[in-house]
């Protein structure tokens, strides 16, 4: 059997990048939210056990309201993020179920993941006890100043571009948690947090196709990807709650 998975869904940022008059977590694509399509990436997976889902306080009354009842049907767990984003996961694990065995972060922006990644991640993680998908850096990388002038080219054997979902022992990822105390706000990944109690994380490569939407242009990124994929299963029946009546 394989091991149970909580997934911890990251949607508390501010996106100032992103501008426009709303948040690129509720940003649509295809006429329908990004993070709702990244929650259904792992609802019908029977190797998960719990979807957590961190949203900005600022943000929590409003998708209780919206999204309350969707939320439910999906069996989403909703909590208040944090200011920084470790701080949004730390509150995020005081919310995993005590069956699950691994832990999986993922960036609520993220929405053009397959299902073959995921299990690919997950069993790894299962193996080596930490995992994250990465892909390797294909192009030339120039270091320089704050003049935008070059200083160096910097070698790009071996440098890989950190993505999502990031994949731990539950045990794991919680003693590097506890071990941060007021430092959460200097680490921008999970993997960097548990390297530092020196738990090695295993990459499992994928390719450039897991967009992470930053500025409005990646929303037109993700579409085509999204539809050049194979359809997902809807989740749940038929019924009142069927994608186009949901959203």
């Amino acid at each position: 059997m394989p091991s149970k998975v909580a997934v911890i869904v990251a949607a508390a940022g501010a996106g100032t990048r992103f501008g426009g008059p709303v948040k690129k977590t509720f940003a649509q694509i295809d006429g329908r939210p990004v993070m709702i399509r990244t929650l259904e990436l792992f609802v019908n997976r029977e190797d998960v056990c719990q979807i957590v889902l961190a949203v900005s306080e600022e943000d929590y009354d409003d998708v209780k309201t919206k999204y309350g009842a969707n939320l439910g049907f999906m069996g989403v767990r909703l909590v208040k993020g944090g200011a920084e984003r470790c701080q949004t996961v730390a509150n995020a694990l005081a919310a995993v179920d005590d069956q699950a065995e691994l832990v999986a972060v993922h960036d609520a922006v993220r929405p053009c993941l397959t299902a073959e990644k995921i299990t690919e991640v997950f069993e790894a993680a299962e193996k080596h006890g930490a995992a994250m998908l990465a892909s390797p850096v294909n192009e030339t990388i120039k270091r320089v100043d704050g003049e935008k002038v070059i200083q160096e080219t910097v070698d790009r054997r071996g440098l890989y571009l950190a993505q999502t979902p990031q994949v731990f022992k539950r045990q794991v990822i919680v003693e590097a948690y506890a071990k941060l105390g007021g430092q959460k706000g200097h680490f921008t990944d999970d993997a960097q947090v548990v390297e530092r109690i020196g738990v090695r994380t295993v990459v499992v490569e994928n390719d450039l196709s897991n967009v992470k939407i930053t500025r409005p242009s990646d929303l037109k990124l993700a579409e085509a990807i999204l539809k050049a994929m194979p359809k997902p299963k809807k989740p749940g029946p038929a019924g009142p709650f069927e994608a186009e009546k949901m959203w």
